[in-house]
């Protein structure tokens, strides 16, 4: 496949990934560093810190999306991405808890990209072509997450934690600058969609609630690693490096997961195929409790992550052809907020509970989100 036109898109979200993620690994190390304060109250600092940008992005989301289904979704997806990269900038200069709070609520209200991406591949193909193009770009922002962290801690390292900043808004400038120059316009919204036919409210609402569903499986993980991993017989002084091969290990099996979407969708009829996918990763969530292995565990987890992570691009990519850009920024805000919903939730049970019944809750979560397929279905009917 050639790189030109729209094939770039996949690549500037891929880059647009990797610059979060290059820049999010030396945030809590960065927060330390430029804290006055004791260290709980530094730990509460850094829960707003990092979380702010997520809460705000699932409010801005929907209004970005909006705004650009009715204009012209590549200038706003080159406006996110320029003004997220003047973000990074404003990062690197903050000097006090406040400031950096400030600069990461200003990055939540610019939007996330992939709303817009969502809606400019949704406008340039139909049925499976879709589909594809969705498990592409999913692909592209969970290889940028696995390598990002990598390259940002030498990047802290070798240029200091404000220098990798900088770096990851030079980034994004660059992918805003490729994409307005090297990407075509989408087509009109009634030229992208010949069926015409409306989204209903309902379905709108089933795919956001399985879409959130799903995405609090994922998310979960990585905040509850340092309390789980003893417990599976791993030192202490290991837990970081067996955290990370498990991190690795579950962003391979999201990308393969994305991956094989198009034959998935080629062989198992859609509806079956979700509802399927859904049970498959809430009773591998279910099984972590009784695992007492860290083989075992990265196993169950890799299975899990394998199963859930073709639900989005199944579910999204024939709503994204006939829904309005505000429903495709909040369906996008569900997947965004659970970034912040799971680890909250899954810490807050931990504190005062064990293990496995978080596991178990996030299981019911999974099956609970299971009904909603057949309604999602029955709402697409004509």
């Amino acid at each position: 496949m050639r790189l030109t036109g729209p094939h770039l898109l996949p690549v500037t979200m891929f880059f647009g990934s990797f610059a979060w993620s290059f820049v999010f690994v030396s945030l809590p190390f960065h927060i330390q560093r430029v804290s006055t304060l004791d260290p709980t109250a530094t730990l509460r600092w850094t829960g707003w810190i990092i979380g702010i940008t997520s809460l705000v992005t699932v409010l801005t989301a929907p209004v970005w999306g909006r705004y650009a289904a009715r204009g012209n979704p590549k200038a706003c997806y080159v406006a996110v991405e320029g003004l997220q990269g003047l973000g990074f900038f404003v990062m690197a200069l903050a000097r006090t808890l406040p400031e950096l709070f400030f600069a990461r609520l200003i990055l939540g209200a610019m939007g996330a990209a992939s709303t817009l991406a969502f809606i400019m591949v949704g406008r340039g193909a139909e049925g499976g072509g879709v589909r594809r193009r969705i498990a592409t770009l999913q692909s592209a922002m969970t290889v940028g997450q696995i390598i990002g962290p990598l390259f940002g801690a030498i990047a802290a390292a070798r240029l200091g934690i404000r220098g990798s900043f900088v770096m990851g808004g030079t980034i994004l400038l660059g992918c805003a600058a490729l994409v307005h120059w090297a990407v075509p316009l989408p087509p009109l919204r009634e030229q992208g969609s010949s069926s015409g036919r409306p989204v209903r409210t309902g379905e709108v609402v089933a795919v956001t609630l399985v879409v959130l569903g799903g995405s609090i499986q994922v998310f979960y993980f990585t905040s509850i690693l340092p309390h789980v991993l003893p417990g599976l017989g791993v030192d202490a002084e290991r837990t970081l490096e067996v955290g990370g091969v498990l991190i690795f290990v579950s962003g391979v099996a999201a990308a393969l997961g994305a991956l094989a979407v198009p034959r998935l969708g080629e062989l198992f009829p859609e509806r079956k195929l979700i509802g399927t996918l859904l049970i498959a990763s809430s009773v591998s969530v279910a099984a972590l409790a009784a695992v007492g292995s860290v083989w075992s565990y990265g196993g169950l987890r890799f299975v899990q992550v394998l199963s859930i992570a073709p639900v989005f691009p199944l579910i999204v990519s024939r709503v994204v052809q006939h829904a309005g850009g505000s429903a495709i920024g909040v369906i996008n805000a569900a997947r965004i907020g659970a970034g912040f919903i799971g680890p909250v939730v899954a810490t807050t049970l931990l504190a005062w509970t064990s293990p496995g019944v978080v596991y178990c809750l996030l299981a019911v979560i999974g099956l609970a989100c299971v009904p909603f397929v057949r309604t999602r279905e029955a709402g697409g009917r004509t």
